[in-house]
């Protein structure tokens, strides 16, 4: 009996050093050079009435991929916002065809690009634009208003507040990228890896975040957002831990004396609890967009 449990340990140590080595065999022979396929590409549909002078709400989804925007879950929402007075663009940016397949150096450039032409519908008031994304959309919303002034306001439910890995294999890229660039990225330590091969994400993020000095480089650079900030965070988030990053972002634009509104929310839940709070969104556009929006959205 116990020389077959004895030879069991040996095969089940020999299986996960197989798979240690299997994985730093992809790591190493990861191509981080060459851009992923369909780079700079994405894909959008307009939902907008008749109106004129819509404020555009742009809706980014997570690290589930295609368009969540037009999923049957988010209709809700979306028929809320639409009734009352915005245009919603739903973006698929990864996991759809003819877009990249993975969240790999995603061209922030290039969603701001499908944002803008969507906004030249006649229908749309061009200066009021306000983007809402959840988890990996809500870094992704992040990035893009620190980047681009012509966006006025920003929601992040459950977000991050540095731009990390991509989603691959390796992990060895970050997310996104600017201008054909890779941003800089929080790294995955070799410490990180047992929890991943446990698929415990938040333990993982949890070691990433410990290399201080790549966070900081990795740190999106809220303070040059141009409008007004609506934080939802998880407080038993099991993916990573979204309060911490919440109120990371809520500090440095403190630090940084950001000149406008920030509310950062901590909803009692897991990961999807903050998609139930849609009544703290839609007070926050209301008063930080609609009541603008006959003025142009002046900031």
């Amino acid at each position: 009996m116990l020389r077959s449990l004895k030879w069991i340990a040996l095969a089940c140590m020999a299986l996960v050093g197989l798979g240690v080595a299997y994985y730093a065999y992809r790591v190493i022979s990861f191509d981080t050079e060459t851009l992923p396929g369909n780079y700079g590409r994405v894909r959008t549909l307009l939902y907008a009435s008749d109106r004129e002078n819509q404020p555009l709400i742009v809706g980014l989804g997570g690290s589930e991929g295609g368009n969540a925007w037009v999923r049957n879950h988010l209709k809700p929402a979306r028929d809320r916002f639409l009734e009352m007075g915005f245009a919603l663009l739903a973006v698929a940016y990864f996991g759809e065809e003819g877009i990249p397949k993975e969240v790999d150096r995603i061209s922030i450039d290039a969603v701001h690009d499908a944002i803008l032409e969507a906004a030249r519908d006649p229908r749309i008031n061009q200066d009021c634009i306000a983007v809402i994304g959840g988890s990996k959309g809500a870094e992704l919303a992040l990035l893009l208003a620190s980047h681009y002034p012509d966006i006025k306001a920003v929601v992040g439910v459950v977000p991050g507040h540095a731009v990390f890995p991509a989603h691959t294999i390796a992990m060895n890229t970050p997310s996104f990228a600017f201008d054909g660039e890779p941003l800089p990225f929080v790294p995955v330590p070799w410490s990180a890896v047992p929890s991943l091969l446990k698929s415990d994400l938040k333990g993982a993020f949890e070691k990433m975040l410990m290399d201080q000095a790549a966070v900081d480089k990795a740190a999106i650079a809220v303070e040059n957002i141009n409008g007004p900030v609506l934080l939802l965070s998880a407080t038993r988030d099991e993916f990573w831990p979204s309060t911490q990053m919440s109120e990371l972002i809520v500090s440095r634009l403190s630090q940084k004396q950001f000149p406008f509104p920030v509310e950062h929310v901590a909803i009692e839940g897991a990961h999807a609890s903050p998609q139930q709070r849609l009544d703290l969104v839609e007070h926050f556009l209301s008063v930080n967009i609609l009541a603008e929006s006959e003025t142009g959205c002046p900031r």
